[in-house]
């Protein structure tokens, strides 16, 4: 006998009767919501609370690597913002290490991104990121013509066949989007073996995964790549250390990112090592600056530095009396916001980010919502580019 999703009885004891979307998918309304959609607000970036409002043409969105671009890695434009004088300035990013100083330290995710897209005829599954208890968080996405959209169906209990023969068991909700979720197998082999990296609307065409990983990652475990250290290169890393500029990772792994608009993010795992925590509190000890290479890295240090730990279950060390950062790794819930502030960095090195969005409030933070909508006006009368693919901002 047959049942759900084609499968025998056997296969399917212990599951629901039909599996998700049995019935439900081809009636479901797509929602408008996520990364690929239009933007209609404001041309100039004004003040949304601790955010920016401002309106995001579709040419400004990267479609596709630089090096599609015929560009090197770090050819991209670099967009500089001074907090103190308020000055913005225009760079290629392999200017960094004259935009730096001898005793800074730059501290950067050593995550790696995972292919955490499968594809099924009209769904895809985003695999989001490991839970404490072994479950994952996923997206469910509709496919399109050029990528995906947000599916908003199912239900607990449901479960998805995967290519494979794998199935995905839906537990509950998390979020408006995400759910918890549990893979009959080992997700990070069976991401390896059916996987590809997440792709959305505004990137025209598949790219290997090597396009969408970092220098710096070795640790498996984002679903999409902490893009902030995209731009960097060999050759660039060579330079920065010999100008006497510090590396130091830290590891988060990074979830999807389109519930990122008008939606708070949600637990990462992070890792905060004793050495990078010492040479973070030394560096500012003795007079040099933290440089957070993309927001996961404010996120992780932020958390390591807060009083008391905002991070459960985490494990860690004290760091200094009086605060700096100390060794600490766990699932952090830490949102950073204007009316909190920053401890731990000093400055920031990020991509262009969208209007609204979670990364901007904590953007905001660092600058001040004033400079930040200063920034942000030049790089749109520029023409600097958006998302994975796009240009960088330095905020000193």
């Amino acid at each position: 006998m047959t049942g759900a999703g084609g499968r025998t009885a056997a296969e399917t004891e212990g599951r629901p009767d039909t599996p998700l979307g049995g019935g439900g998918l081809a009636d479901a309304a797509p929602s408008s919501d996520g990364p690929a959609d239009a933007i209609g607000e404001p041309a100039r970036p004004h003040a949304s609370g601790d955010s920016l409002t401002f309106a995001l043409a579709a040419p400004l969105e990267a479609r596709e690597p630089p090096e599609a671009r015929g560009l090197r890695r770090d050819e991209v434009r670099l967009l500089v913002s001074r907090r103190d004088t308020g000055e913005v300035t225009h760079h290629v990013f392999a200017d960094l290490p004259s935009l730096l100083a001898p005793g800074d330290l730059l501290v950067v995710n050593d995550s790696a991104t995972l292919p955490a897209a499968v594809r099924l005829d009209r769904l895809a599954v985003h695999f989001s990121g490991r839970l404490a208890s072994g479950d994952w968080l996923v997206e469910l996405r509709r496919r399109t013509a050029t990528a995906t959209e947000p599916y908003l169906g199912g239900a607990p209990g449901e479960w998805l066949p995967l290519p494979g023969g794998a199935t995905l068991r839906l537990v509950e909700r998390e979020t408006a989007r995400l759910w918890r979720a549990r893979l009959d197998r080992d997700v990070l082999s069976y991401l390896a073996a059916h996987g590809a990296p997440i792709r959305y609307g505004y990137v025209r065409r598949d790219w290997p995964l090597a396009d969408y990983q970092t220098v710096f990652g070795v640790e498996p475990g984002s679903a999409e790549m902490p893009s902030a250290g995209r731009p960097f290169t060999p050759e660039l890393v060579t330079a920065l250390v010999s100008r006497g500029i510090g590396i130091a990772p830290i590891t988060l792994h990074t979830g999807v990112a389109s519930p990122e608009k008008d939606e708070p993010p949600y637990p990462e795992w992070f890792s905060v090592s004793a050495r990078t925590a010492r040479l973070a509190n030394l560096t500012r000890a003795h007079g040099g600056r933290v440089i957070a290479v993309g927001t996961t890295v404010v996120r992780a240090l932020e958390t390591a530095a807060v009083r008391p730990p905002v991070a459960e279950p985490h494990r860690g060390e004290a760091g200094p009396d009086g605060g700096g950062v100390r060794a600490l790794s766990g699932w952090t819930s830490h949102v950073v916001t204007p009316a909190g502030g920053v401890r731990a960095v000093d400055g920031l090195i990020t991509g262009l980010h969208e209007p609204r969005s979670s990364h901007l409030m904590m953007l905001s933070a660092i600058t001040g919502t004033g400079v930040l909508a200063d920034a942000y006006d030049e790089a749109l009368r520029e023409g600097y580019l958006w998302h994975e693919f796009g240009d960088s901002h330095l905020i000193l």
